[in-house]
């Protein structure tokens, strides 16, 4: 007797059934591999820390407003590490490494320890707040630093005796154009304004001076500088065209200037690493190790203040403790 002729029917996965008696997914469904998001945030990250010039300025400066708080983007790789450990992704564990090399090579420098060989000048720069209720007490807090010079922005009329008198102890020369002053222990020549008024700022406006101070190591040409605000809003983003034009016309000033070594302080309203500062930034040698974030002073998450200096070392920076302004002062040390 001949066998049953068996049906030729394909293999068909077999399904489970659970205890409620209901089918379970089928055994044999393509998984999607874990942490899929969790690795693109992290590429995209990487890649915004990398390449973050290629951001568009239009619409609403966006480019520079990533770049002003560009240092915080390391913090997604704690924040996306959490999620990749709770779902066990090799994926996305792996991919994080992107962002987190990529931050370190950006901003690893500034967490070496500061350089401890010599140096020649302590400097401080502050913008003082024109509505500083305490004036005074500022100007103790500065001295603490034991700087060689001291500018500052933002000095109204009302306040500007008070820091002359309480500095004149430690700084006997200064200079005063404007908003702006330096004070140094070092005689001070070829005091002049710095045109850097945007268009359509009356001449009024004053936010730019031009020094010699004569230390022991020679002629040092000291420029201090305050440059426009930026404003940031909904929905036209960060408004930065009166910054920009300012920092350009500084630039050309420092780019004209014949001494050989240069030092730059002042509340540029940007950081180094925002592009509309490129005019100054690309001509000067920036700060050293340390992140010292001075504004605003209650949760500081840029350094707008700066010291920068040109055929010098600027050796560290760091930011001091608040003072009745909206920014923390900063100090560096130079080496000229």
């Amino acid at each position: 007797m001949s066998e049953p002729h068996l049906a030729q029917h394909p293999l068909r996965p077999i399904r489970r059934l659970r205890r409620d008696g209901s089918r379970c997914a089928d055994a044999t469904a393509p998984t999607r591999p874990r942490g899929r998001l969790v690795a693109a945030c992290a590429v995209v990250t990487a890649l915004l820390l990398t390449f973050h010039q290629a951001v568009p300025n239009t619409p609403g400066r966006l480019g520079s407003l990533l770049e002003t708080f560009l240092p915080w983007l390391g913090v997604v790789v704690p924040v996306l590490l959490v999620p990749a450990l709770l779902r066990r992704s090799f994926t996305a564990l792996v991919a994080l490494l992107l962002p987190a090399v990529a931050w370190l090579a950006s901003f690893g420098s500034l967490l070496l320890p500061a350089d401890d060989g010599p140096h020649d000048i302590v400097a401080v720069q502050h913008n003082v707040s024109d509505v500083n209720a305490d004036p005074a007490g500022t100007a103790q807090a500065l001295l603490r630093a034991r700087a060689d010079i001291v500018a500052l922005e933002e000095l109204t009329p009302d306040a500007l005796p008070v820091y002359a008198r309480a500095l004149a102890a430690r700084f006997p020369h200064h200079a005063v154009v404007g908003s702006v002053g330096l004070w140094s222990v070092h005689p001070l020549k070829n005091v002049r304004p710095v045109d850097i008024r945007p268009r359509g700022i009356g001449p009024g406006w004053n936010r730019g001076l031009r020094s010699t101070a004569l230390t022991p190591m020679g002629e040092v040409a000291v420029y201090v500088a305050h440059l426009p605000s930026v404003r940031l809003g909904v929905p036209h983003g960060m408004s930065s065209d009166r910054r920009d034009e300012s920092a350009a016309l500084l630039g050309a000033a420092i780019a004209a200037e014949e001494a050989e070594r240069v030092v730059l302080l002042g509340d540029l309203n940007a950081t180094v690493d925002d592009r509309g500062l490129d005019p100054v930034s690309s001509q000067l040698e920036v700060a050293g190790p340390g992140m010292a974030f001075s504004w605003p002073a209650a949760f500081p998450l840029a350094r707008i203040d700066q010291i920068m200096a040109r055929s010098a070392t600027v050796v560290d920076v760091r930011s001091l403790p608040a003072t009745g302004s909206d920014h923390l002062p900063v100090v560096a040390r130079i080496r000229l």
